[in-house]
């Protein structure tokens, strides 16, 4: 067994790792920036942040993230193009390379929650030679406290060798990057990227398969609460305002991306933020911009001078800059990181075709049908061979992290709806008066208008007009807001163009929701009617 830092023991031979090196266990703050600034693999830049560069991997790696094919999760588990299976056999040959590798290493062993709700969290621990990543860790998960600490017994296992590679004939993978959760140990292998966020996405993907089975809605969602108790839950896929929206100066963040939907209301699943920062502004986003300036902030991409001042408009390395940072850092977090059931169900879509209006009232179904389509456009730019708006169809607005069937998840957001009547909104973040190119950004000024109107329930005695081709209801006015936002045709120079790329949206939503044929006739007539 390998020595210990005097902070505490922790043996990890119950883990089948027999620890060569130092084991720096629960590490603080200081010890990983010191660690990782002395192995040179971050930068101390202007006002404290710890920048790193992730390497080939900028984002997330999703065809090379794979689920063990075993008998115990077998038959819940939707198997295809996201939940690619491996052998057991695989797994243990890959888990062999990853251990042999950490145990010739000082290592860093974080111990924390996954879930804000004590009847619902999740204890993991995650084991890695790299300490920019195990501070990832520290800030994405929820710390234990002292008399948690020494309670805490792993639940969920995530073994991180970004340096170890994969070979694709000897290990049934695509590449030398490797993703791999085994549902039934509840044991995740990492191995050929150094893009933090695989960390907290395959926690994330545990959760969607284990809550479900205690009826709990796993959510890709941001959620706040205002001092009314009013609650509301943003979904939403990258890009589309999560983060934003619910920094909200007048509101209480309860956290800005994944949560639980229990029997008591909502629960974060994280202790910190993992946030876009690409081209922020301190003026739109102060809160999220200024910790991007603070110490215990990570900096993955983001671009500075020789002097560390930071360019948050520099896309040179990746569209995808990202700041890791704890949510007790936005002023206005909610301390227990929980709250009651939402009043309002935010559906967010950043549409780069111009058509979708900034905001629309959603019947129950329609909000359903919204949800298991989980539409957003990528834009020029933001991938490669991406030349021009392209629609996005993500199943309950986070495809990639569902191991069961999108109408699991489906059922459990009905169940919710019926029973606590909340009202779902759709939201247009993307593009108005054109597509992307001709028109512009919808001023994000009139989003939080629109926002305010809708969960202080302004909107409720508001008059509304039928969406002719979506069939939703769009209000005719709301104060502060240009009401020609609220008419999307009229603030393009050729109506006549707005109508043949709305009947070619709607056409679009169709054949996506064609494949849901379980989800019934009911839902499927709640979408666009051309």
């Amino acid at each position: 067994m390998a020595t210990t830092t005097p902070s505490g023991r922790v043996d990890l031979s119950d883990h089948g790792l027999d620890a060569g090196g130092r084991i720096f266990w629960q590490p603080t703050t200081s010890m990983l920036y010191a660690h990782a600034l002395a192995r040179g693999e971050g930068k101390l830049v202007e006002g404290g942040p710890l920048l790193v560069d992730t390497g080939a991997h900028t984002g997330r790696a999703p065809k090379d993230k794979y689920l063990v094919r075993e008998e115990g999760s077998e038959a819940r588990i939707m198997w295809g193009d996201v939940n690619q299976e491996l052998g057991e056999e695989q797994f243990e040959g890959l888990r062999e390379k990853v251990v042999s590798y950490l145990e010739e290493r000082d290592l860093y062993v974080v111990d924390a929650f996954a879930g804000a709700d004590p009847a619902h969290r999740l204890a993991v621990r995650v084991v890695t030679d790299s300490p920019w990543h195990a501070l990832f860790a520290k800030t994405l998960f929820i710390e234990p406290t002292g008399e948690e600490l020494s309670a805490h017994e792993p639940q969920a296992l995530v073994l991180h060798a970004p340096a170890v590679e994969a070979d694709p004939a000897e290990d049934g993978t695509r590449s030398g990057t490797f993703v791999v959760l085994h549902p039934t140990r509840v044991e995740v292998l990492i191995g050929g990227t150094y893009y933090a966020g695989e960390i907290k996405k395959s926690i994330f993907t545990v959760l969607n398969d284990r809550l479900p089975l205690r009826d709990v809605m796993p959510m890709h969602c941001s959620a706040n609460v205002g001092d009314d108790g009013r609650v509301a839950a943003f979904f939403g896929l990258s890009g589309t305002g999560k983060t934003t929206l619910s920094a909200d100066p007048e509101r209480h963040l309860i956290g800005d991306d994944e949560h639980g939907w229990s029997d008591d209301g909502v629960f974060n699943l994280e202790g910190g933020c993992y946030a876009k920062v690409i081209r922020l502004s301190p003026e739109a986003e102060p809160q999220i911009f200024a910790t991007t300036r603070a110490f215990g902030t990570v900096l993955e991409n983001v671009v500075s001078d020789e002097r560390g001042v930071l360019d948050l408009a520099d896309a040179s390395k990746t569209e995808n800059t990202r700041a890791a940072y704890k949510l007790e850092q936005i002023a206005n977090a909610l301390p227990e990181k929980r709250a009651g059931h939402p009043s309002s169900v935010i559906m967010l879509t950043a549409d780069a075709f111009g058509i979708l209006p900034p905001l629309a009232r959603l019947t129950r179904d329609q909000g359903m049908f919204y949800f298991l389509s989980g539409y957003t456009a990528k834009v020029a730019g933001t991938e490669i061979g991406v030349s021009e708006p392209q629609a996005t169809f993500s199943a309950c607005f986070g495809a990639p992290f569902l191991p069961q069937p999108p109408a699991v998840y489906a059922r459990l957001l009905g169940k919710r709806l019926d029973r606590h009547e909340a009202t779902v909104w759709l939201v247009n973040t993307g593009w108005t008066g054109g597509a992307f190119g001709e028109g512009e950004r919808m001023p994000i000024e009139a989003t939080r208008a629109l926002l305010r109107a809708a969960l202080s329930g302004e909107l409720e005695k508001a008059e509304y007009r039928t969406d002719d081709v979506f069939g939703f209801s769009v209000p005719l006015d709301v104060p502060g807001v240009d009401a020609r936002l609220l008419e999307p045709r009229s603030t393009w120079r050729d109506p006549e163009a707005y109508d043949r790329k709305a009947r070619e949206l709607a056409e679009m939503f169709r054949e996506n929701f064609a494949k849901f044929g379980e989800a019934g006739e009911a839902l499927a007539a709640a979408g666009p009617r051309a």
